[in-house]
């Protein structure tokens, strides 16, 4: 390895166990932070909208799910284009990695924005929206779509702020926004009575000023220097982003169709059964942003596992790359166990803390929580090895992970098993998912790394 480069980059000399923990740390905050948007939202609207608002926020979360898939598409590509050339001494490639992440990630954000705008209400109904739910969801969704070149900005470029060695810059630009959002929720929601509207504006005011810090800070990276040059889009690094960050974006677009599915379906059923068809959709809702929050920890960790793998996998020091999984892997193992003790033993006191009510609620909800949820004792090692993959460069295999769980295991289970178990079949096919995406996840890293250029001191597994 070229000692220059240990000399000046932590990310080739530091240890394995420091360097993630110092990098996860902000890196979870972060994720924690931006999935605070919708979960802070959802929290004010359970306590002081109801039931109707907490499933219209469910019915609006596609299109988030969407924008997002867009974020982490152009912020973890581009991350990883940026760390494969730094690795590898290209600092013409680096820079035109990071500045076409940013401009591409804008122009689809504003395009997003006008597209949802326009077909709005024929969108929330093909997502799932009854009558009853409609007026809510219009009023939280036509905000919150503006947003959204705001919000690709700042998770994108605080990928790649993270991947310029500054983690907690990328803390603090996420962590600004979300805290805005919080004490404007409590302003425009219950100081001015603003409802869906208030929440939505609020979401909004908060993702401006997340992406006006990362702005500022793009302008002072710390290894290299972007000029205006770098942000024009172009074809070929964007080809490159994209290739390196499908794995993600099509990950969060399998999530979109699942939920899609998901509410439909529920729908559905739930008009079959005892419970109707809002209590099934306001449920999913509030469990998407309970599982969201451990999903954020999980994938925080896999961020900063990123930059340190894709940099020493560049510069051919492949011990450390295998150090650095084994790490990742162990911290999101513990992470997921203790959740699954949480989520199974206290699920009425979780619901809880997104408002009251009725009992039939409060049932469904607990079982939703026990059983679509149960196999979050391995959920980690699935979007780890994704990006695990992304991350090295073989991002045909990442993608094919991504879409294991949602598109190859749930959507089919999700229309099947109700067939025969009406919505109880809706429930088990979470949890029948989770652990089929463990399983291929676990049998891909293996068979990787029986590869010999992996063959040293030490196992990954």
């Amino acid at each position: 390895m070229n000692k220059n480069i240990e000399r000046v980059n932590p990310l080739a000399s530091e240890g394995i166990g420091s360097l993630i923990f110092r990098f996860s740390v902000p890196s979870i905050i972060a994720m924690l932070v931006s999935g605070l948007y919708n979960i802070v939202d959802q929290i004010f609207i359970g306590h002081y909208v109801g039931e109707l608002g907490n499933a219209a926020t469910n019915i609006a979360f596609p299109m988030m799910t969407m924008c997002m898939a867009f974020s982490l598409l152009y912020g973890i590509g581009g991350a990883a284009a940026f760390n494969l050339s730094m690795g590898a001494g290209n600092k013409e490639a680096a820079v035109k990695a990071a500045g076409n992440s940013v401009s591409w990630g804008v122009l689809t954000g504003i395009v997003l924005a006008v597209l949802s705008s326009v077909f709005l209400k024929p969108l929330l109904v093909f997502f799932g929206s009854t009558r009853g739910i409609l007026p809510f969801a219009v009023d939280y969704t036509r905000i919150v779509v503006l947003g959204f070149p705001f919000l690709i900005l700042s998770v994108c470029g605080g990928h790649l702020i993270r991947g310029d060695g500054k983690p907690g810059v990328a803390m603090i630009c996420n962590l600004t926004g979300a805290v805005a959002n919080t004490v404007l929720d409590a302003l425009f929601v219950i100081g001015f009575g603003w409802g869906m509207k208030g929440a939505a504006a609020a979401t909004v005011i908060g993702q401006f000023l997340g992406a006006a810090i990362v702005v500022y800070h793009l302008a002072h990276f710390r290894t290299v220097k972007l000029t205006f040059e770098d942000f024009v889009p172009r074809v070929g690094p964007v080809l490159r982003i994209a290739n390196l960050g499908m794995s993600q974006g099509f990950n969060q677009v399998a999530m979109m169709i699942v939920q899609v599915v998901s509410n439909n379906s529920f729908k559905h059923y739930g008009s079959l059964s005892v419970y109707g068809n809002e209590i099934p959709i306001a449920v999913v809702g509030i469990a998407t942003k309970i599982a969201m929050l451990y999903f954020s920890v999980c994938i925080g960790l896999t961020h900063a596992m990123q930059p340190v793998v894709s940099f020493n996998y560049g510069a051919g020091d492949f011990t450390r790359v295998r150090k650095a999984f084994s790490v990742t892997r162990n911290a999101g193992s513990a992470v997921s166990i203790i959740t699954f003790v949480l989520l199974q033993l206290f699920p009425e006191q979780i619901i809880s803390v997104f408002g009251k009510g009725s009992a039939l609620y409060v049932d469904f909800a607990v079982r939703y929580i026990r059983i679509f949820l149960f196999c979050t004792f391995i959920n980690n090692i699935q979007p780890l090895t994704s990006t695990f993959f992304s991350a090295i460069g073989k991002p045909k295999k990442g993608l094919f992970l991504s879409l294991t769980r949602q598109i190859l295991f749930l959507l089919p289970l999700l229309i099947i098993l109700p067939l025969f178990m009406g919505i109880n079949g809706l429930l088990y096919a979470g949890l029948i998912a989770d652990f089929m995406a463990f399983a291929v996840s676990v049998l891909m890293i293996f068979l990787e790394f029986t590869d010999r250029k992996w063959q040293k001191p030490g196992s990954a597994f």
